[in-house]
């Protein structure tokens, strides 16, 4: 092999090799995107997930105060209907 040669084999390995390094590059770049991607996602979840949590501890709060205004109401009306019983003189 000639000194030539040997020059054109090493340029083509140089050239293959930078060619891989480029690619190994930009694999890393979409590696990169997409983390960042991931990672953007993630915090929105987090927020969602956060903005949902409050959102369903009002609804409970809500739900528990309505459950304790019925049964006062409950009460009163049973009450109403005895003082109209009472009124009306029926044991019914």
């Amino acid at each position: 092999m000639s000194e030539a040669d040997s020059i054109e084999a090493a340029s083509r390995r140089l050239t293959q090799a930078l060619d891989a390094l480029d690619a190994a590059a930009e694999r890393r770049r979409e590696a990169d995107r997409t983390a960042a991607t991931l990672a953007a996602q993630l915090h929105a979840v987090d927020g969602d997930r956060a903005r949902l949590a409050g959102e369903l501890d009002a609804a409970a709060a809500r739900s528990r105060a309505l459950e304790t205004a019925n049964r006062e109401i409950a009460q009163r009306i049973d009450q109403a209907i005895a003082a109209v019983r009472d009124a009306l003189g029926t044991d019914a």
